[in-house]
């Protein structure tokens, strides 16, 4: 399942990775005896407590529930004593690894460079932007004057923005969640953040997690104090109105379900002012201000309908609106422009399902009369609409044609009352783009005025590109993304653009315009060095399955290289093919690496999530194996030499592949794994949404609770037989915590043949991990030693 960062619940220790230590005989001494070799750690045992569950008729035994029971204190003591067995147990295993992890912490590290500060975004008359302190453990958000720095680059000028020349301070630090952290524990997680509209103050959100709830806070950035009123717990989303003057937040209740909507006018003495409950436990909400600010739209869902409102943020006291509704769980989002409502859903169409989003528009006016809404485009099924952006003059669409990524413009207003038109009678303007896209992601684009848009471009054989497109005359230029091949440390700012010479060595030659023409521009990709290919791999059922492989070009020998199949299949959401160091390490080692994009995944419309959720999740296991079966028949990965790898909902892919045929794998990383799908559905021990019941089932369902059943990893776990290598690395600070990963851990160890080449380990990550760029890559480096240690054992 979705992965998010939760509170944390034991005292719990990270793992110390100590310098192996050296001695050096004198030349003259006599060689000491040969130590027979240390006899391989043994696994840890913890307790059995039996438990019995009943529903539907079945009954079934589950001896280590106990280690979900957190309010049982005598219970969490047992699991801090099983969690510190598991650690040492870790440690053993992975003792002679210190120098190899040494090495790939210094190689992976390459990657932090680019990351001490963030790409200044600018926003009417300020720049914007994230750096991070020397010494410090979190970053500054700072802003400075976009008139007197218009060449600044945060990355090249972390210092405090002092202007020698003039004597003058030229950057305001507005949050520093160092401080932050001094008011929350020594703890700083942000989950929101929104600059007012006139840029007076920044409203956001931290995580206190002595109480379990994200606290708002409210801060004047002209005084930097932070203002009496709001400051309310519980808050899940917020929105500006009145131009600055009130904000409308979002408060959950008990079971963390977003139901209520209050309005706070700033420097009132009056108290906030409720605009809407949902008392349906079964309803949840959702607010957001369009990018003009001249609306609030709030969304309340449940797994059978959806409904917009609209509030005018000049005045938010007078009411919602109903503008849109229909009968399903839908995504939908409204801008405005001109007086025109614009809805991005995949809602079904007179009642029918469809398979990918699409774009209506209705005048303001008349968007209560749910006839008025109209399709801005024609269907075209060769040309999918992924994602669209407005700003006041154009229309912005990230576009998918086959498997092919693009990025594309059209200028507004459109001329309505036309009727749907095709996209490309409307002649779109493309941006060029690497030949490998796999993902094309949005910036924060919040200035509606300007006609520059961010975009960040992701491709398993190129560092992601963040690049600002100018809508008006399509140019573009390379606003970030680090070089991996020369100069190691540098950072590219603005070198690359459409209208520039470039460096040669860096150039592709895969670019390609939409009229035909090539262009050469400096994407600094590394498809010279390293090959990306793509199948299409049958399943079970004759569903041909997108498989996409890279290798070091220098590396790669028929039948005899180790491969690391990644895969997710859930919420419809793309595989992430991003290009990371940590598997260059790997690549330059001979290692393919390949992503499975199964069904319940993205990039295939909705009938391809659906076709891999819920009672249809056996698809998503057979896709998996099916390619990771294509990658030893035509012995692209050596017999033998197969890891897998799963993130969250992802781990429950990977582990459920295993218990399938756990011949076919030698090893695997499961990260914050979603393990014990029956009892997590059935008793959550933190609240789930609808669209977690939809994705993976609803067990009160008897035909759900038989599928969940059927593919469940702690459910199915062969015995007597040997599984493979597994590193399991999971948190108490994550929706499902520790005790998920540490119960299966514990049964798998039960149920299998005990081989001490082939442990199943349990690594303890802390909740600062992701902040963490340090842990960050410590982490990394183990989980790819691990691989490497378990592969040439």
């Amino acid at each position: 399942m979705r992965h998010h960062q939760l509170p944390l619940r034991l005292h719990h220790r990270l793992r110390h990775l100590t310098n192996p230590s050296f001695r050096y005989a004198h030349s003259k001494s006599k060689s000491p005896k040969q130590q027979p070799p240390p006899s391989p750690p043994t696994p840890p045992k913890p307790p059995k407590r039996p438990a019995s569950f009943t529903l539907h008729g079945e009954t079934w035994e589950d001896p280590y529930n106990w280690m979900s029971n957190l309010n049982d204190k005598v219970a969490m003591r047992h699991m801090d004593v099983y969690m510190e067995q598991e650690e040492k147990y870790t440690e053993a295993f992975m003792s002679d690894t210190d120098r190899l992890q040494s090495k790939l912490q210094s190689e992976i590290a390459i990657q932090f460079a680019s990351d001490l500060s963030t790409p200044p975004v600018r926003w009417g008359p300020w720049l914007y932007y994230r750096r991070v302190e020397e010494g410090k453990q979190y970053p500054v958000l700072c802003r400075r004057s976009a008139a007197l720095n218009e060449e600044f680059i945060s990355h090249k000028s972390p210092w405090a923005g002092f202007d020698f020349t003039s004597g003058k301070r030229i950057e305001q630090k507005i949050l520093d969640y160092n401080q932050e952290a001094e008011r929350f524990g020594g703890y700083a997680y942000e989950e929101l953040s929104e600059i007012s509209p006139d840029h007076r103050f920044i409203a956001y959100t931290m995580y206190d997690k002595d109480n379990d709830y994200f606290k708002l806070s409210v801060r004047d950035l002209n005084t930097g104090s932070l203002l009496d009123k709001p400051q309310s717990d519980r808050v899940s989303n917020i929105a500006w109105a009145k131009g600055g003057q009130a904000l409308v937040y979002v408060v959950t209740d008990s079971n963390k379900r977003p139901y209520r909507i209050f309005c706070s006018t700033l420097g009132s003495s009056e108290g906030d002012v409720l605009l809407l409950e949902e008392v349906d436990d079964n309803v949840f909400v959702n607010i957001r201000h369009t990018k003009d600010f001249q609306f609030v739209t709030v969304n309340t869902f449940s797994a059978s309908s959806s409904k917009v409102f609209l509030i005018n943020a000049a005045d938010p006291l007078a009411g919602l609106k109903l503008v849109w509704e229909c009968e399903a769980l839908a995504h939908c989002i409204v801008e405005h422009h001109q007086g025109y409502l614009y809805l991005f859903t995949d809602a079904p169409k007179e009642g029918l399902p469809v398979d990918n989003h699409y774009l209506l528009c209705c005048p303001v006016e008349a968007s209560s009369s749910p006839g008025r809404w109209e399709n801005v485009f024609a269907d075209d099924q060769d040309l999918i609409i992924e994602d669209v952006d407005f700003c006041e003059t154009h229309l912005a669409l990230i576009l998918r044609e086959g498997q092919k990524q693009k990025i594309g413009s059209v200028a507004l207003p459109f001329k309505h009352g036309q009727g749907a038109v095709y996209l490309n009678e409307l002649n779109p303007i493309y941006l060029p783009l690497p030949k490998y896209v796999s993902q094309i992601s949005p910036g924060p684009n919040y200035d509606y005025q300007s006609s520059t848009m961010r975009f960040t471009i992701s491709s398993p054989v190129m560092p992601d590109a963040v690049v600002d497109y100018d809508l008006l005359d399509g140019k573009w230029k390379i606003i970030q993304q680090q070089n991996m091949l020369y100069e190691r440390t540098r950072v590219l700012y603005g070198t690359a653009s459409s209208a520039s010479s470039t460096d040669r060595s860096l150039v592709s030659k895969d670019s390609a315009l939409s009229n035909g023409t090539t262009e050469e521009t400096s994407w600094n990709d590394l498809s010279e060095f390293y090959a990306c290919q793509y199948y299409n791999v049958p399943s079970y059922d004759g569903v041909s399955v997108p498989l996409t492989i890279a290798y070091s070009y220098k590396s790669k020998k028929l039948g005899q290289n180790p491969g690391l199949l990644h895969g997710h299949g859930a919420y419809g959401e793309l595989l992430d093919k991003r290009w990371r160091t940590e598997l260059k390490s790997l690549l330059d080692r001979g290692w393919v690496v390949a992503y499975a994009d199964v069904r319940g995944g993205g990039g295939g419309g909705k009938k391809w999530h659906h076709d891999g959720r819920r009672r249809n999740k056996h698809n998503s296991i057979k896709d998996y194996i099916s390619c990771a079966k294509f990658l030893i028949e035509k012995e692209i990965v050596q017999e033998n030499k197969l890891a897998g790898w799963g993130y969250s909902a992802g781990g429950l892919l990977v582990a459920s592949s295993i218990n399938s045929c756990p011949d076919l794998f030698r090893a695997a990383i499961l990260k914050v794994p979603f393990l014990d799908a029956r009892h997590t559905l059935l008793h959550p021990i933190l609240p789930l949404l609808p669209v977690d019941y939809e994705e993976f089932g609803y067990p009160w369902d008897l035909e759900d609770f038989q599928a969940i059943k059927g593919y469940s990893p702690y459910d199915n776990i062969p015995k007597d037989v040997v599984y493979p290598a597994i590193l399991v690395s999971s948190s108490f600070n994550t929706r499902f915590g520790v005790w998920e990963a540490a119960k299966w851990v514990a049964r798998v160890r039960e149920h299998t043949i005990y081989d001490p080449k082939r442990p199943v380990l349990l690594n303890l990550t802390t909740d600062i991990v992701e902040e963490n760029k340090y842990l960050q890559c410590k982490e990394s480096a183990l989980e790819t030693a691990f691989l490497i240690k378990v592969m040439s054992s």
